[in-house]
């Protein structure tokens, strides 16, 4: 049943073989052992694709809360014992997956040797939190889905650029400067135009809330899906870029990244984990929650 899902949500027998680390032969045998058990076909399997048949599809849809049911009934056997066991399904936008929950994962061993992580990375993870025990996102203040979500912690967005390129184009000292520099821009940050060519920067004084925001148009050279990406050319010098003081803190402490323009903001970002609207927390995933709400607060 498990490893029926996981095709499922996974696309082929390959992808689901790599995430449950199995071959692709004994995923596509333990699937047509439950089609033979069950008497039915679940899949119709082609060169190119998978797709679910009816019964199939009707099978899965119940399948999700048969499994959890089993998951809880496990943790709450579990809960007698002091070593928790098992693994924590966490699902994670691809930037904190890779400069918050990759930098604890160290800490998390050492706390719980026998509960394993399986983390599963989505930029749009919000649609998939259910299939999940728990979802580590991040928004701006303007967030507002229907989940159930607690604050991890919230950083200003600063506006930072390497030393090379400072020594190179000057640093800019009031907001209009900005109009003669090269931006770095994350495709998912408002206030693109769809021009491509130029888009306007609102920014903001965080020690004051009676100023009005100052908007600036800037040139984006730029234009990336990937953080890692528009950090790795911000570090080469090729712009200024946005990005939150967390994530930013060791490249200034270092000297590699130089903070622009230091009273002002683009916005604010806060960190969340999202949990699925189910009345019984696991152990394991409360472990977990605490555990990310202890290391946030060490940061923040």
């Amino acid at each position: 049943m498990r490893v029926f899902q996981r095709v499922v949500e996974e696309g082929s027998f390959t992808a689901a073989a790599r995430a449950l680390d199995m071959s692709p032969a004994v995923i596509t045998r333990l699937v047509a052992d439950l089609e033979q058990s069950l008497g039915t076909r679940l899949l119709h399997r082609t060169t190119r694709k998978l797709s679910l048949t009816e019964a199939g599809n009707e099978y899965g849809a119940r399948l999700h809360s048969i499994l959890q049911d089993i998951d809880e009934a496990e943790m709450a056997a579990a809960a007698h014992s002091k070593e928790l066991q098992g693994s924590v399904r966490v699902l994670s936008t691809p930037t904190m997956a890779s400069y918050f929950i990759a930098p604890n994962i160290a800490h998390w061993r050492e706390r719980h040797p026998k509960l394993m992580l399986d983390l599963s990375i989505d930029p749009q993870p919000l649609a998939r939190i259910e299939a999940f025990d728990l979802a580590v996102v991040a928004a701006d203040e303007d967030f507002d889905a229907n989940i159930v979500a607690r604050p991890l912690g919230t950083n200003n967005l600063i506006l930072c650029a390497s030393a090379d390129y400072v020594q190179r184009a000057g640093e800019p000292l009031a907001p209009d400067d900005l109009v003669q520099h090269d931006y770095l821009k994350p495709a998912l940050l408002p206030g693109q135009d769809q021009s491509g060519r130029k888009l306007r920067l609102e920014l903001s004084d965080p020690c004051s809330e009676a100023s009005d925001p100052v908007e600036v148009a800037v040139t984006p050279v730029l234009r990336t899906q990937s953080f890692d990406v528009m950090l790795r050319a911000g570090l080469s010098g090729v712009g200024f870029f946005a990005v939150s003081e967390l994530i930013a803190r060791p490249y200034l402490n270092s000297g590699q990244l130089i903070q622009l323009l230091p009273d002002w903001m683009l916005g604010r970002v806060t960190a969340y984990a999202a949990l699925p609207t189910r009345k019984f927390m696991p152990a394991k995933t409360r472990a977990f929650l605490d555990f990310l709400i202890e290391r946030a607060s060490a940061v923040n």
